[in-house]
């Protein structure tokens, strides 16, 4: 009870005097809170962007977007994959999340710079104009490289394979459908 006493007591001193520590400091320490707010609503909303891709559960996703290599190695013994398949199949996958990551890092580089021409008192258009066609160029670029890297990895797959890879991820899309097929997958990963 005395600790409780003695925190509450505390809180309410800090309370009391944080109005009369910022008249000491002054409008620099308010720039300086609004900047942090600023860096920190533009971090969440950079989390949340990466956590809705990450845990995105929605069936209309582009085919090109769907982690094709991933799902043929998940089901390497349904496909009847060699090991010299897998071995190749998780090659391309592997060189596409190194590039993945380097486009990723170019891509959130350019989208500051975008912000930092944006923030700046007097707008250079044709500056900002560039670097937004950049970041396009880099985002198509990734697009692209994913869609290369699935083609790549179904090119080791014979026309059978193929074919029973179809049949499988058509499956899935269909018990995703189905109440409690959420739980399902979950498990089954």
């Amino acid at each position: 009870m005395k600790k409780r006493i003695i925190l509450m007591s505390l809180l309410g001193l800090l309370l009391i005097s944080f109005p009369w520590l910022e008249s000491v400091r002054g409008a620099s320490a308010q720039e300086e809170l609004s900047e942090t707010w600023d860096d920190i609503g533009r971090a969440l909303r950079d989390w949340a962007g990466r956590a809705r891709d990450y845990f995105s559960f929605s069936i209309r996703v582009p085919r090109e977007e769907r982690p094709l290599i991933s799902l043929m190695l998940r089901y390497r013994d349904k496909l009847g994959l060699s090991a010299d398949q897998v071995r190749k199949l998780e090659q391309v996958r592997s060189e596409f999340e190194r590039e993945s990551i380097r486009r990723d890092a170019d891509l959130r580089i350019a989208e500051m710079d975008v912000a930092n021409l944006t923030d700046a008192p007097t707008v250079d258009l044709s500056k900002v104009e560039a670097k937004v066609r950049e970041v396009e160029r880099l985002r198509a670029d990734q697009r692209l490289a994913r869609i290369r890297a699935i083609e790549k990895g179904k090119e080791q797959l014979t026309v059978e394979q193929r074919q029973k890879l179809q049949e499988l991820i058509s499956e899935s899309q269909v018990t995703r459908l189905q109440p409690g097929s959420l739980t399902k997958e979950f498990v089954s990963k």
